[in-house]
């Protein structure tokens, strides 16, 4: 297993990994596959703010992905981010996901944030595990704010704050 900062080059890689939830899932609320290209500019997104986008590669190939972006615009939260974690169903129950997490929250504390939030389609236990394993915390539970595949989908929202 290997972890390192994304790279455009594996903008295919991370659009695959991600275009299976989007088709295959409620645990991501878009509804059309992503393209290599807009995985790019997302990437690009990720980086002028600073933030980090990392990828976990297992015989190198990348088989997951997390990265953190701008929990809201306003200055006031310029110190919150909400994190993503994306992996291939191969690796899932592997490990991969908590150590990828960890790397993401390693270099965030490294950065000037202060709380991180990540956002949860519900039911999902094997998230809500890694979430709480990691030492996040449940603050908030929206019933009913997604429509995806003819059902509705409850969000909740696991916040880690870093000590001062």
């Amino acid at each position: 297993m290997m972890i390192r900062p994304a790279l455009p080059a594996d903008a295919q890689d991370i659009a695959r990994i991600y275009n299976y939830y989007i088709l295959n899932s409620v645990i991501s609320f878009e509804e059309q596959v992503v393209t290599a290209q807009a995985m790019v500019e997302r990437l690009n997104e990720v980086g002028a703010a600073s933030l980090p986008w990392i990828v976990v590669e297992r015989s190198g190939s990348v088989v997951g992905f997390a990265y953190a972006s701008r929990w809201k615009d306003r200055s006031a939260y310029h110190y919150s981010v909400e994190s993503t974690i994306y992996l291939e169903s191969a690796v899932l129950g592997a490990g991969y996901g908590t150590q990828l997490y960890q790397s993401l929250l390693t270099e965030l504390r490294r950065k000037e944030v202060h709380t991180v939030i990540g956002g949860v389609a519900l039911p999902n236990p094997a998230s809500i595990r890694l979430h709480e394993k990691l030492g996040f915390r449940k603050v908030a539970h929206f019933k009913e704010v997604g429509l995806k595949f003819g059902r509705w989908v409850d969000v909740g929202y696991w916040q880690l704050t870093f000590p001062e």
